[in-house]
């Protein structure tokens, strides 16, 4: 039996180059989204592209795991900050989804870098949306955060 199934529905509108779609998702809350070609590989004015939402799948996904593992280890984070940035690229003729970068920062009271690092590791295995880019070049970069001032961060 699955743990969750979620869906979303496009409708679009003329051709690829000259239409336009709009997105909308299952969960109340979050309004219909637009998306065109243009706002894939232009100045998105406003927009979405599937690219930006693999990347928000990417990061929420990724910053779960990373919670979960560092539970695992007795630690608690005040504070995770994981960004993605996904990359879609000509490939033989054809655009493709390449490559997805994380980019994950935790200010963990009691974790040094090496623990940071293990529990970062165990996330990348983890991460379901981690597992359905495999075919992709995924790159996770982590910092953990240290002892800083009050509205700055500083990398260890």
């Amino acid at each position: 039996m699955p743990i969750a199934i979620r869906g979303a529905k496009t409708t679009w509108t003329d051709s690829l180059a000259a239409g336009h779609g709009v997105i909308e998702v299952g969960t109340e809350g979050i309004d219909p989204l637009d998306v065109t070609w243009a706002s894939r590989i232009e100045d998105p004015q406003g927009r979405t592209s599937p690219e930006e939402l693999c990347a928000a799948a990417h990061s929420s996904c990724f910053a779960m795991a990373l919670g979960l593992k560092l539970a695992e280890a007795g630690v608690v984070p005040s504070v995770l900050e994981v960004d993605a940035t996904v990359t879609l690229d000509e490939v033989g003729g054809v655009p493709t989804i390449s490559s997805s970068v994380i980019e994950a920062k935790g200010r963990i009271e009691g974790m040094d870098r090496k623990g940071f690092a293990l529990a970062v590791s165990e996330a990348a295995e983890l991460c379901p949306v981690s597992r359905l880019f495999a075919g992709a070049d995924i790159t996770v970069n982590a910092t953990l955060i240290e002892d800083q001032e009050e509205g700055r961060w500083t990398s260890a």
